[in-house]
């Protein structure tokens, strides 16, 4: 029996990062996958969500489509991971001010806004694939008005983390 810590162990933003990324695989969005978690400034989970269709809207009537006319894409409806997790938890908004969140994907102006108003002050994310969108560029201009911090993750080495539920 070795008498040191174990040293591979996950850092606390990898681990929120995977915990963010887990939820993502509830989402039956077929070409994009987004899981949020909210973190208190203790590093305590408030809440996790993941982007889908609201309470009550049918997963087999709900357009999945990308591309088409906006009212038969997802766009119009879909719910956002971050404001899953925002709207997720049940305790006192009070305890969402200055947490952060961990989200898969850059937010969106909408979201960004969420985030702003629901008093999180640092934003984690792991990719920025639309970057350069007119949303993208928006939340930024938000949040950095707002004083949000917001920043890639840094992982040590790329993870491939694997859950064996047998």
């Amino acid at each position: 029996m070795s008498s040191k810590k174990r040293s591979d162990y996950l850092s606390w933003d990898e681990y929120f990062m995977a915990v963010a990324g887990l939820s993502a695989m509830r989402s039956k969005d077929p070409s994009t996958q987004v899981g949020a978690c909210i973190v208190s400034k203790d590093n305590r989970i408030l809440s996790i969500g993941y982007n889908g269709a609201p309470n009550g809207f049918d997963d087999d009537k709900f357009p999945w489509a990308r591309e088409g006319e906006n009212l038969n894409t997802k766009y119009p409806y879909v719910c956002h991971a971050e404001l899953n997790a925002i709207l997720n938890y049940r305790g006192s908004t009070k305890d969402l001010e200055d947490s952060k969140i961990y989200v898969y994907l850059f937010p969106c102006n909408e979201c960004a806004k969420m985030i702003i108003q629901s008093g999180i002050k640092h934003v984690i994310y792991l990719s920025d694939k639309y970057a350069n969108s007119e949303n993208n560029i928006a939340s930024r201009r938000l949040l950095d008005e707002c004083g949000v911090k917001y920043e890639k993750i840094k992982l040590k080495e790329e993870l491939d983390i694997h859950i064996n539920l047998k």
